[in-house]
């Protein structure tokens, strides 16, 4: 059984939750930081899909740059069943602009398919087709120090039927795990990108509490030498 550790405890979602935020100025830009609202249809954010589950969206993962071109990262949690998922990448009101397509091999780090290890909640699978010359993809990137830059994070509440994003500085949890204020990230967005201004993927919503027991913290592993081995494999 799949596992929905962001279960929708809250039959409502505010969108536009100003309560978190602040006006920012630093090397990011200005603000303000900490503010969910319904993510654009741009195309940045045609990269994050959602992942499907039959009828039923239950994750979000998004595309990132790989030679042949059919990538993407998500939760580890999302991924080890043996569900028929389907990624569909910019969805929004029930359609699919860019198109449905079916998850094929998935590469889950040692550390998560022996142990669960929480340190370990991340993982990428292969899409059948070249995802990435219709949408574009991020660079996934590992070694980046937490908190150096701000990061937005973009991803598909299992309650709504179009993409949240919120942009905010990461914070260390530990030494394996970083954490970031945004609210409303609910069931469902596990998996979310966190994105740097350099097109870069330095976090994947998932790691401590499978993403997070609150809608309003969310946590990603930190990428380091696990996440960069991982990658290496599903490219090779």
């Amino acid at each position: 059984m799949k596992r929905t550790p962001r279960t929708a405890l809250y039959a409502v979602v505010v969108l536009l939750a100003v309560t978190a935020s602040s006006e920012a100025i630093a090397d990011d830009g200005t603000g303000p930081f900490g503010v969910t609202e319904v993510a654009p249809a741009t195309a940045q954010n045609a990269m994050v899909g959602a992942l499907f589950d039959g009828k039923q969206h239950i994750c979000t993962a998004s595309v990132v740059r790989s030679p042949e071109r059919d990538l993407v990262v998500t939760a580890a949690h999302c991924l080890d069943g043996d569900d028929d998922l389907v990624f569909v990448p910019g969805y929004r009101d029930g359609t699919a602009p860019y198109g449905r397509w079916k998850v094929g091999r998935r590469y889950l780090p040692a550390g998560w398919s022996k142990d669960q290890d929480e340190d370990s909640d991340l993982a990428f699978a292969t899409v059948d087709g070249k995802v990435q010359d219709r949408v574009g993809g991020n660079r996934f990137t590992t070694g980046t120090a937490t908190g150096a830059t701000a990061v937005t994070v973009t991803g598909y509440p299992s309650s709504r039927d179009v993409p949240i994003t919120c942009t905010n500085k990461p914070t260390a949890h530990s030494r394996t795990q970083q954490r970031i204020d945004c609210p409303q990230f609910t069931g469902g967005t596990s998996g979310s990108p966190w994105v740097n201004g350099n097109g870069q993927v330095v976090g994947v919503l998932g790691g401590h509490e499978e993403g997070g027991v609150t809608p309003d913290v969310s946590y990603s592993v930190v990428l380091g030498a696990e996440a960069a081995a991982l990658y290496r494999g599903a490219v090779c």
